[in-house]
């Protein structure tokens, strides 16, 4: 790459893992490109990994928030594969070759100054760049505050549903007493007397009947 104006020129494959021959590829020998797959067409140049390493990049470099301190790593970069530019860089939290990691998005009008091996931001935190790839451990995080959000929020519901039905006046219809219920009826005063009278009547009778 040619770090002074962020453009990919190539880049290397080994046809080996245990081969120390590098492979260096132009970009317009790009086919196409796939999931984890590269197809090229013409034959590569010939190198090694010392000659490689010569060649300024600011992959694995360390980026620096606006305080000069170090937040962050260079993992990776998306570029354009017809004229080679590079639209945006890839950070990492933590070592970029550790798998799962996450992946910020860095633009390039976020760098204030760069060097080999450093870049200097405009930023204070990797929160003020949008998430590209989140880890395991930040997907629990999301999930965990989500989850609190929604037992804050169902909480504030029922206080505000308990406040609302201690608020309101209780309404009383109706305390009767037996007492009550007695003295509102339209029972006659008469009526006990009228019945002590029928009863006296009936056990007179039968004091006549000479069968009883």
């Amino acid at each position: 790459m040619y770090p002074p104006v962020h453009r990919l020129l190539g880049w290397a494959s080994r046809p080996s893992k245990i081969s120390l021959k590098r492979s260096v590829w132009r970009l317009d020998q790009i086919k196409s490109i796939r999931h984890e797959e590269v197809i090229v067409k013409g034959d590569p140049a010939d190198s090694d990994q010392a000659t490689i390493n010569r060649f300024p990049t600011l992959l694995e470099a360390s980026l620096l928030n606006k305080n000069g301190e170090k937040i962050a790593n260079i993992a990776d970069l998306i570029f354009d594969t017809k004229t080679g530019n590079i639209l945006y860089y890839l950070v990492s939290r933590t070592n970029p070759k550790i798998p799962g990691t996450s992946r910020w998005r860095f633009d390039l009008d976020c760098i204030l100054d760069q060097e080999p091996g450093c870049v200097t931001s405009s930023i204070y935190n990797l929160e003020d760049l949008p998430l590209v790839k989140s880890s395991l451990r930040q997907d629990f995080l999301k999930q965990s505050k989500k989850i609190r959000e929604n037992f804050v929020e169902i909480s504030n519901l029922a206080n505000e549903k308990l406040e609302g039905w201690l608020d309101e006046p209780l309404v009383d219809n109706s305390q009767r007493t037996i007492t009550d219920d007695f003295s509102d009826s339209d029972i006659d005063d008469n009526y006990f007397d009228q019945k002590e009278y029928n009863r006296t009547d009936i056990y007179n009778d039968n004091e006549e009947d000479p069968w009883i």
